[in-house]
């Protein structure tokens, strides 16, 4: 499977992003920690029902326009 990188200022405001988007998520589902971008995929996947592919391309598609409002 095809891989992110996040750093903690990215994260934070995609977090927001993905909050909006998926307004059931909590902060514990949300949580990351640095180098565990896996373990995070396939956390949002199981609670999102998706794909671990589609959250992988949601995370990316957010992070290719932060200051964008969309994701």
């Amino acid at each position: 499977m095809m891989s992110i990188t996040l750093n903690e200022a990215d994260w934070k405001i995609l977090k927001e992003k993905v909050k909006r988007k998926y307004n059931h998520l909590t902060d514990d589902d949300l949580y990351y920690q640095p180098g565990q971008e896996q373990a995070l995929i396939e956390k949002l996947a199981v609670r999102i029902k998706r794909k671990p592919e589609y959250v992988l391309f949601t995370l990316k598609k957010g992070l290719a326009d932060l200051s964008g409002n969309r994701l």
